[in-house]
Formats: C-alpha cells, sequence, structure tokens
C-alpha cells in the first residue's frame, strides 16, 4: 500500500490502496517453469496427490505407450499434455486420478536403430542386448522432455514392455487366449515388408498412391475343343486364349489357376492376334487398348467355363513354366476393369489364396518364390535371385518375346505400404500364428482349446465396441468398420527383440508339443527371472532333453517373437493388474474395464484400441476401456503434415526454451482435438497473447487481495455488495459449464465441459470471462471502490472477498491447462493453503447461484454498453478527456428505469462516470455531457464539492470524509 501526500500547506490526504504483489506481470516462463518441476519431484508430488485422495474414486486413464525411439516433437508432446489435462482436471473434480507413463519398448523400430548404430547381421544376442540398452537411454531423455512440459504422473514407476514382469505377463495373456480357442497356426497370405523382414498386422499398414505397371497377357487354352463346346461353336482353327489384366507383373511366375466370375457373360472374339476370352462389357475397351479389331463369335456364361485350363504363358519359354492354370469361379472377378479374367497367385493374394484352397489346392502345392527379402528364389526360371520390383521389367520383356503381352501401360492407385518404412508391401504365403476372428474351420481350429466362448472375437469385439463410449463420436463407427472387415490377426513376426512366441513343432509333421501349454508356463517364469534373453539363450536341448519322442531330437523351437501390438495391447492385463497393481480396483479384475479412458491419436483405431479391444475381448468378453478419446495429426497452419523437409516442423525443445512450456499447453487446450492440431509461429503469437490475458487478469486479482486475510476480513455472502453476488453468480454459472455439479454422494464433480474431456471450449470461456466479464465490467467497476474506499471498509472488503472467491475458482479452471502459473499464483494466494492446488478441489460454488440477478445485470451491461458508445462519440469529437468527465443523462422505458433506479446514486460507478441521472422516456437514449466541475486529484471523479475543505483543496467531499472514504461503508450496489 502506498501513501500519496499533497504539499505541506495541505493536510496529508488518504492514502490510495494501490495493488501490490509478488506475482510478477511477466511470466519468464523458460526460467521459472524449471523450478516447478524441480519441487514437484522433490516434493513427491503425485504421492502426495495419492494420498490426498485416497479412498474416493477412482479415475484411470491408462497411458498408450510411444515408442521408446528419437527425441520428441511437438505432437508427441500436445499427446502427452491431453493426458495430464485430463487426469489433473479428474484430479481436481475429486477422484484419485491415477496415471502411470509407459513405454512401447520391443519391436522393430527399436532394431532399426540397433542397425543403423551397429550394422546388419547382429547375433540375436547382441540385437537384444543393445535394444535393451538403446530403449533404456531414450527413455531417460523422453521422460526428463514429458516432465519438463509438466505433465504429472508415477514418473518413479513408469511401466516399459520390456520390463521382465512385463514380458512373462504377456506370455501369461497368449496362454490363456490359446485357451479361449482363438489361436491357430496356418499357411495364408499377410502383409509383408521386405524391409521389416517381417510380416506386418492390418494396424501397420498405411495406403499411398503408387504408380505400377499393368499388363494384359494371352494364357493359351490347352483344351480348344472343350473351350469351343463351352461357347457352342465348332471346334476351333485358331488358338484361343484367356486374356488377364494385372498391375502385379511380378505375381505372374507364381500363377496357378484363372478366376472367372459365374455370373458375367464372357465373349469368344476373334482378332488377329488370336481368339481372346474377354469380359463382354469389357470388350471394346480392350481391344481399344490393344490396337486391333475383333468380332465375338460367340458368348456363354463363366460358370460353362468352369474347370478348362491354359497354358501358362511363359510355358513356351522355359520348362519350368510348363503348367497349366485351371479356371475357378470367383464372385471378386468382376467387369469394372482389366479383362474380367483374374490371375490367381494363391501365395500373393487372399482371394487367390482362398479361392485355390476352396477348390482343392493343397498348401503344399502353391508356389511361393518370393522370398523374405525381397527376391525371387534363386532356383526360379528366368527370373531367380532378381528383386522383384526390378523384375517386373524383365517379366513384361518376356512375356513380349514370347508373343503373350496384349498390351502394358502405367496406373497410379492407392497401394498399401509400411507405416514404418513408407515403402510397398505385398501379400506373401508364410507358415504363421493367428488369433482367429470368425468361427472355426477345420484349418482355422483353435490349439489345445480349453474354455471357447460361445461367440466369435469379431461378435465379442463389435458389442464390446457398443458398450464404450467415443470422444468424439466418429470414433466409433471407425472402430467398428475395422473390426467387423478385418482378417484374422497374424501375431507372430521374425524379429529378434521382442516377447518370444514360446513354441515347440515336431520336425516332421509341424504339429506342436504336446506339453505346450506347461511349456509356456515355464517360459513365462523364466523371463520373468531373466527377460526374453534368458528364453533365447536356451536351447530346445536345453528345454526338451536330446532323448526320448518329446525331445529336441524331434521338435524345433520357434523363433518367432510376438507382434509388438500384442505388446501393448495386453499391457491391461500386465500392467494395470501385473506391475501396477492397485491402479484399478482389484475385485473388479476380469469383470468389466480396467481403464476409464484410453487416449490417443485417430490413427490407433486399427493400432493399439483396436489390439486392445481384441485381446480383451479374447480374454474376458469386454473392452479394455469404458471410453476412447481421439485427436488428430499435429500439421502447420497451412494444414500440412509437420516435415523438416518442408522447413515447417516446430522442434518441442526449441518452442519450450523459447517460450516456455505453459504455451504449448495453453496452445494443446485452446485446440479443438478432434480434428488436427495446426501450430506454427503465428499460432503460437496469438496463444502468447491469450495467456498475457489470462495472467494479467489472475495478477489484478491477487494484487488487489495482498491485505486481504479470508479468515478474518471475508464478508458474509448475504451482506455482498450486489455486483459482487452478480459476479459470484456469474462466476458459480460458468464453473457449471466447464466442471459441471457436485455429486454429493460420491463426493466429486462430474459433467460439465471436462466431464466429456473439453476443453477449447474452457479456454474460450475463461478468456472472455477474462477480458469482458471482469476486465471490461467488474474490475473496471470494481477499481475506485479498491483503490479509494478506506482499507479496511465494507465496500472493499466485500470486493475483495468477491475477488478471493473468484481467483480461487478461476485457477482451479485453468490449472489442468496452465498448470505452472496456476502452480505459481496459488502460492500467493493462499500461502498457508495445501502445498499444491492439484490436492485441492474445485470451488464449491452452488450458493453463488442467481438467474434472477444475471439476469437483471446483463441488462444493466446492454445499457452501460450502449452509454459507453455515446461517451466514446464525444470523447473522440474531443468534449471529454476520459468517462469520469462525463455526466450521463439516461432516458428509458418504465421497466429499464425501474432497473436502473434500483442501483440509486451508484449507477455512476457502473458506468464508470462523475454522475448518472435517469429521466423517463419511450426508448433508450442516452446524453453525454462535459462536467461543469473539477477534477478530485484522489479519485479522479469531477464533482462540485472538490475544494470544499481548504486545507485540502484538490479533494472532493468523499476523499476528505474520513468516517466514510468515497462511500466504502455506505454502499450496497457497486
Amino acid at each position: 500500500m502506498t501513501d500519496t501526500t499533497t504539499s505541506d500547506a495541505t493536510r496529508k490526504r488518504a492514502p490510495l490502496n494501490l495493488p501490490d504483489t509478488p506475482f510478477p506481470m511477466r511470466g519468464d516462463l523458460p526460467k521459472r517453469e524449471p523450478g516447478w518441476v524441480k519441487t514437484w519431484q522433490e516434493e513427491g508430488i503425485y504421492r502426495r496427490l495419492r494420498e490426498a485422495r485416497h479412498g474416493r474414486p477412482r479415475f484411470v486413464l491408462h497411458d498408450g505407450p510411444p515408442y521408446a525411439n528419437g527425441t520428441l516433437h511437438v505432437g508427441h508432446a500436445g499427446n502427452k499434455i491431453l493426458k495430464d489435462m485430463i487426469v489433473k482436471a479428474r484430479q481436481l473434480a475429486g477422484f484419485d486420478a491415477r496415471y502411470t507413463p509407459g513405454w512401447d519398448c520391443h519391436g522393430l523400430p527399436i532394431e532399426n536403430q540397433v542397425e543403423k548404430q551397429h550394422g546388419r547381421g547382429l547375433a540375436r544376442a547382441d540385437v537384444q542386448a543393445r535394444s535393451r540398452a538403446y530403449t533404456t537411454e531414450q527413455i531417460a531423455q523422453q521422460m526428463a522432455d514429458f516432465q519438463r512440459v509438466g505433465v504429472l504422473g508415477d514418473w518413479e514407476h513408469p511401466y516399459r514392455t520390456m520390463d521382465y514382469g512385463n514380458e512373462a505377463g504377456e506370455i501369461r495373456v497368449l496362454k490363456r487366449i490359446i485357451e479361449r480357442g482363438f489361436v491357430y497356426r496356418g499357411l495364408k497370405p499377410v502383409y509383408w515388408c521386405f524391409d521389416c523382414g517381417s510380416s506386418l498386422a492390418e494396424f501397420e499398414i498405411e495406403y499411398a498412391d503408387r504408380t505400377s505397371t499393368t499388363i494384359d497377357v494371352a494364357f493359351l487354352a490347352a483344351e480348344p475343343d472343350a473351350l469351343a463346346a463351352a461357347f457352342g461353336v465348332a471346334p476351333l482353327e485358331r488358338e484361343a486364349f484367356a486374356v488377364i489384366w494385372t498391375t502385379t507383373p511380378w505375381t505372374l511366375p507364381a500363377n496357378q489357376a484363372l478366376n472367372l466370375n459365374p455370373d458375367l457373360e464372357y465373349a469368344l472374339v476373334d482378332t488377329p492376334r488370336g481368339l481372346l476370352v474377354l469380359a463382354s462389357a469389357l470388350v471394346d475397351k480392350c481391344l481399344a487398348r490393344y490396337g486391333v479389331e475383333g468380332r465375338v463369335v460367340a458368348t456363354a456364361r463363366g460358370e460353362a467355363l468352369a474347370g478348362l485350363r491354359f497354358y501358362h504363358p511363359l510355358a513356351a519359354v522355359h520348362p519350368g513354366y510348363e503348367r497349366t492354370s485351371p479356371v475357378y469361379l470367383a464372385d471378386y472377378a468382376t467387369a469394372e476393369d482389366g479383362t474380367g479374367i483374374v490371375h490367381s497367385s494363391p501365395a500373393y493374394g487372399v482371394e487367390d489364396f482362398n479361392s485355390c484352397r476352396a477348390h482343392g489346392l493343397a498348401l503344399d502345392e502353391i508356389l511361393n518364390p518370393v522370398q523374405g527379402n525381397g527376391s525371387y528364389d534363386p532356383a526360379l526360371p528366368l527370373f531367380g535371385g532378381q528383386n522383384i520390383w526390378k523384375a517386373n521389367a524383365a517379366i513384361v520383356e518376356a512375356l513380349r518375346d514370347a508373343g503373350r503381352l496384349l498390351a502394358s501401360g502405367k496406373l497410379e492407385h492407392s497401394y498399401p505400404h509400411c507405416w514404418r518404412h513408407k515403402t510397398p508391401v505385398i501379400y506373401r504365403a508364410a507358415a504363421q500364428w493367428f488369433v482367429r476372428m470368425d468361427a472355426a474351420d477345420a484349418s482355422t481350429r483353435g490349439v489345445f482349446t480349453v474354455d471357447p466362448p460361445a461367440a466369435t472375437l469379431r461378435e465379442i469385439a463389435l458389442g464390446a465396441i457398443d458398450e464404450t463410449s467415443f470422444y468424439p463420436e466418429n470414433g466409433r463407427l471407425r472402430l467398428h468398420d475395422m473390426i467387423a472387415h478385418r482378417p484374422d490377426w497374424c501375431i507372430s513376426r521374425q524379429r529378434s527383440w521382442g516377447v518370444p512366441l514360446p513354441l515347440f513343432l515336431h520336425k516332421d509333421t509341424g504339429e506342436l508339443h504336446p506339453d505346450t501349454m506347461a511349456l509356456i508356463d515355464r517360459a513365462a517364469a523364466i523371463v520373468e527371472q531373466g527377460g526374453v534373453e534368458a528364453w533365447s539363450r536356451l536351447s530346445a536341448e536345453d528345454l526338451l532333453g536330446t532323448e526320448g519322442p518329446l525331445s529336441a531330437a524331434h521338435y524345433t523351437k520357434s523363433q518367432d517373437i510376438l507382434d509388438v501390438w500384442f505388446d501393448s495391447g495386453s499391457t491391461f492385463f500386465h500392467v494395470l493388474r501385473g506391475s501396477h497393481p492397485g491402479t484399478t480396483d482389484g475385485g473388479e479384475d476380469g469383470r468389466g474395464p480396467e481403464a476409464d479412458l484410453y487416449l490417443e491419436g485417430h490413427d490407433q483405431h486399427r493400432g493399439w484400441f483396436h489390439s486392445s479391444l481384441l485381446i480383451a475381448c479374447a480374454l474376458e468378453g469386454h473392452a479394455p476401456y469404458k471410453g476412447l478419446l481421439t485427436h488428430g495429426f499435429t500439421v502447420d497452419g497451412s494444414g500440412r503434415k509437420m516435415s523438416k523437409s518442408l522447413g515447417n516442423f516446430v522442434s518441442l525443445q526449441d518452442t519450450v526454451k523459447k517460450l516456455g512450456a505453459e504455451i504449448l499447453r495453453l496452445w494443446c487446450a485452446s485446440t479443438d482435438y478432434s480434428g488436427d492440431l495446426a501450430i506454427d509461429d503465428k499460432i503460437l503469437a496469438r496463444v502468447v497473447d491469450g495467456y498475457r490475458r489470462i495472467r494479467n487478469t489472475l495478477r489484478f486479482l491477487l494484487a488487489n487481495t495482498s491485505d486481504f486475510d479470508a479468515q478474518r476480513d471475508a464478508v458474509p455472502f448475504a451482506e455482498l455488495l450486489e455486483v459482487d453476488r452478480w459476479v459470484l453468480a456469474r462466476t458459480a454459472e460458468l464453473q457449471r459449464e466447464i466442471v459441471g455439479t457436485f455429486d454429493p454422494a460420491r463426493g466429486v464433480f462430474t459433467g460439465g465441459h471436462y466431464g466429456v474431456y473439453e476443453f477449447h471450449p474452457v479456454v474460450a470461456k475463461l478468456q472472455v470471462f477474462c477480458s469482458e466479464d471482469l476486465g471490461a465490467f467488474y474490475l473496471d467497476i470494481l477499481k475506485d471502490r479498491l483503490y479509494t474506499t478506506a482499507p479496511r471498509s465494507h465496500g472493499r472488503r466485500s470486493a475483495q472477498t468477491a475477488l478471493c472467491h473468484v481467483a480461487h475458482a478461476m485457477l482451479r479452471w485453468m490449472a489442468p491447462f496452465l498448470s505452472f502459473t496456476a502452480e505459481e499464483a496459488w502460492r500467493v494466494l493462499a500461502p498457508n493453503g495445501a502445498s499444491s492446488i492439484f490436492v485441492e478441489t474445485y470451488a464449491g460454488t452452488d450458493g453463488w447461484a442467481n438467474a434472477e440477478l444475471l439476469a437483471k445485470w446483463a441488462r444493466i451491461r446492454a445499457i452501460r454498453d450502449a452509454a459507453n458508445k455515446e461517451i466514446e462519440t464525444v470523447r473522440v469529437a474531443g468534449g471529454v478527456g476520459s468517462s469520469l468527465q462525463a455526466w450521463l443523462t439516461i432516458a428509458a422505458n418504465p421497466d429499464d428505469h425501474a432497473l436502473l433506479a434500483s442501483l440509486g446514486d451508484e449507477l455512476k460507478f457502473v458506468t464508470i462516470t462523475s454522475k448518472a441521472e435517469l429521466a423517463a422516456g419511450d426508448d433508450l437514449a442516452v446524453r453525454v455531457t462535459p462536467a461543469a466541475a473539477s477534477k478530485c486529484e484522489r479519485c479522479w471523479h469531477w464533482r462540485e464539492d472538490v475544494g470544499h475543505d481548504r486545507s485540502q483543496p484538490d479533494l472532493c467531499g468523499r476523499c476528505t470524509n474520513e468516517r466514510d472514504l468515497c462511500g466504502g461503508e455506505s454502499r450496497r450496489v457497486a
């Protein structure tokens, strides 16, 4: 508080109550924030929060583990900040809100980094050792970065999928899914990435445009008389061909059949290139593509051509291709494009595989010359050893030389790519382990089934989706469609760094060892003690012995590992119930979802959300989560994906060093995460401006309550001035919108924006509250009472009581996203309170609600806005310098007149003028007159009684009245 005095010739004037606070105007965030992180760590804030909420209803946000791989970018930070905001909002709502950060530690991304650093060809033991070391190093760096942006969690005990207990828990999950009858071994086409050297799951596929070579290829009829009979014509005098069209020339060396649609009409067309079999609807397009003319000789339905045989197009070039391809009927052959005839290489297409198997082709008869590295088997005639993509050109030339190429071209189309390497993938038949989605047949029957469920996994999962809440709701349809149409899940991978499939196969029959389930238990126990490395070090001889029918002499040890999505997808089991017991209610294990919420980017509908759902439904028949929240990707201001090459990449570390983590947090909160999250320098500059408005408002609240002790000085609610009760009513209204209402039965707040995980409306409303409700109205009115009335007067204490209540409520609203600032302000607002604002709960505001008062003051504000407009017109014309130099006359209709009259002489404080009078009128009209008086040098009001006290000639009667200084004791409204 500062004293202001006049000259020695005058009596000392009453001091102004100037605001004072240690809460600085400048946030200086990059320098101050690390101190708060250190304080939280030293004080063990997460443990304190758990103690404060012991026994309260739990809220569990299960962390979708990021890969422990590489430095973090703004997108990573946005994901973790969003999680942190939700957990903190639930904590302040009264929940025991738990958050255990986790990391995905196995899999190809880690192996790739090890290969980059140490080269390929490392022994399995070296890969595992170096992968574990690399992962440990990456986790330490990422953990520090996440803590730096204000994320609170159990950092002392994070979960890591490579921890021995988690690795063992995953093996036990596999055993249980086997017992449920969902696991089988089969040879079928799966997505295969040559760069990964492994199969891929559906979740690991993304689509991108690719330009492919298209070819039309003629297959010579091996049974021309049978072909003629099928078309009902005389024996053929010329060679006849079935013509196929494909975008994958590399599959032709493995061709084993032709597929025709049984219901399509096919034409036998006489052309200079011979008699061609084509879909009737495509004849004209095909002939134009071949540059020839032709005449339809006859037509027949596809079913009439079933079983006919045609020579491989390279049969005359090399004896290795002297075979015929039978015609199989299949619905997926259509007349939409191509020729209406599909060439079938069962090793490289799911539909081809299914068709050939359905027509009796044995598994050991399937040709599969493409190796895991993308090259043909060296023994393949003509193209052995060549990379399949490079071999396309050689295959086209071989067909041209053989006279079997009718046309070739280029086609740009959407094609599956590996989402890690961004390289094209293929379907490739391989013996793999699968989790079955539908009812079993002879080839997909589960091994060692104990208690199969009544429904299929697909049915269970789709039912679980119906029971799950989605934020936003459109995620439901997306996940539903993916589950509804996905194939069986290939869970085996041919890599080194991962959780093993601890299985033993008979060397001759391929059957599983009869003691498989006991061996899985043994593997889990070994891994629990020494990690996956301990299992890898043991040979089949170590585990099975060397003699007897069940020994290593007859069984081989599988070297496959589990799909990394199996790692993270099973964490609800081996983390929430295993390595971190107590995170959920132990009494509910297996009977309901473990987590209240899973939260990740929308790409995880095909990833973590997807695999977690399948595993939980396979184990227990329900989802592992009650709700799913998805957010968009981080893009620049123009909506372009972040890329260093484009120059639009926003570095997390650089942004934090320059602006502070608080700005990133406010950016995240103010962005509608249901779409992509745009960020660039201009966007961040606007966020900085928004932060300053909020901080300045906070500073005003704290500075004007610095001499206020709520225990000693607070004014009872019923005795507050009317405008102070209005601001509390407005605060209560806003709190209901933001945090909902208090549930006394559970002792928590539920509903509101925070109840449905919305933050951008909260930021918008908070900024409006600060700038319009407070800054442009309430605080503007309050300054006269705060600064000029007696320090302990009723009017000033009423204002301070309201400000204190508003500050308490507002700090709690903003704490989930402006955590550092809220914590800093909390220490000033409540120096003797709890050590952290996050120990607190939302303020109790129910007693402040007053709809009638809100309606009354909404109209008063509208009239005040009209008055301000007139004052501004006069000010611009030079009539007044400020609103206090104005005297108002307001003409109003009876209702408005009565409303304003209820304010009495205090109307002038609401309009911030030196005089305000009322007049009757039909419509609202405001007349502004420059004050015909002098200005009081203390309160700045223009009053006729300035100088009435000769000892203080520059003061008005309000400022010389020591008993009721500036009406501080007698005000009732403002």
